[in-house]
């Protein structure tokens, strides 16, 4: 624990001269700075606070079992799946080596998590994208994963919750990553038609050919707040028509304004929220029985 006084510089009175004073080193292990506010963070309080900055609200990247523990109710997820992993298809250079430190680096075989679990009570099927695995882009197996996760809920007549966070098709993957927008959706199509719930919660970043298929297709559209939600980033559009952009474009409570979100949910709140949607989708197929 880091103590006030240590940062001052003590006088030994008796000799009257100042002790040398070193200030203890604040390694990246103990704290960070917010990429909002810029202030120091103790990674213990950010962790405490479900990754949410503790002085601007800021909804930082979280890991995507990290998602499940707050979500899920415990020891009820069951992981599907999971064996899958992505191989250098096309001979892309260096993609091997990439996938390799990828795994590594999250401590997961793929982009996206996928299975089942309850939420206050409630059973449905779930995947959750990976940020920190090629940040959260979909490959071969990320369309897979996802395509199969719906197929499991549709033949057990499960709802499915979606958090999407991605920079969109993985690009050493060339034109077998952009086929799973179409794999996707036709997935999510055979799920609808069985009169199941879809809920996507869009996380920052969403962007890409994950925005332009799985994201926006669900029957509910949540969103983080201040979340980046796109197809090309507010940057290549100012190139591309020589003109600003208004504040907060792209942004969830921007695009909420405008219809494309339904609403945006803070992730303290999000558990109620789906456990509110799923009791109150459950009750209605009941009654429609």
């Amino acid at each position: 624990m880091i103590k006030r006084y240590q940062f001052k510089k003590p006088k030994n009175k008796l000799e009257g001269s100042e002790i040398s004073f070193c200030p203890p080193k604040i390694t990246d292990d103990i704290c960070c700075n917010c990429p909002s506010c810029k202030k120091i963070v103790f990674l213990e309080d950010l962790q405490n606070n479900l990754g949410v900055c503790p002085v601007c609200s800021k909804h930082l990247k979280l890991k995507a079992r990290d998602r499940i523990q707050y979500l899920a109710d415990e020891n009820t997820f069951e992981e599907l799946f999971g064996d899958l992993k992505s191989i250098n298809i096309l001979n892309f250079p260096d993609y091997d080596q990439k996938l390799n430190s990828s795994q590594t680096q999250s401590n997961e075989n793929e982009a996206v998590i996928t299975g089942v679990c309850k939420i206050n009570g409630i059973q449905c099927c779930l995947f959750i994208m990976e940020p920190f695995f090629m940040m959260g882009s979909m490959g071969v197996v990320v369309g897979e994963k996802i395509t199969r996760i719906f197929e499991y809920a549709s033949e057990h007549r499960l709802s499915v919750i979606g958090f999407t966070l991605s920079g969109g098709a993985r690009m050493q993957e060339g034109m077998l990553s952009l086929m799973q927008m179409a794999k996707v959706s036709a997935a999510i199509n055979r799920h609808s038609k069985l009169g199941l719930l879809y809920i996507a919660i869009l996380c920052d970043p969403t962007a890409g050919g994950v925005t332009a298929s799985f994201a926006m297709s669900a029957d509910i559209i949540a969103a983080e707040p201040q979340a980046l939600i796109c197809f090309a980033g507010p940057r290549v559009i100012e190139q591309t028509i020589r003109q600003k952009l208004p504040p907060n474009f792209q942004k969830a409570e921007f695009l909420l304004e405008k219809g494309f979100v339904d609403i945006v949910v803070p992730r303290h709140d999000q558990k109620k929220f789906l456990s509110d949607m799923l009791l109150m989708h459950n009750l209605q197929e009941k009654s429609a029985i």
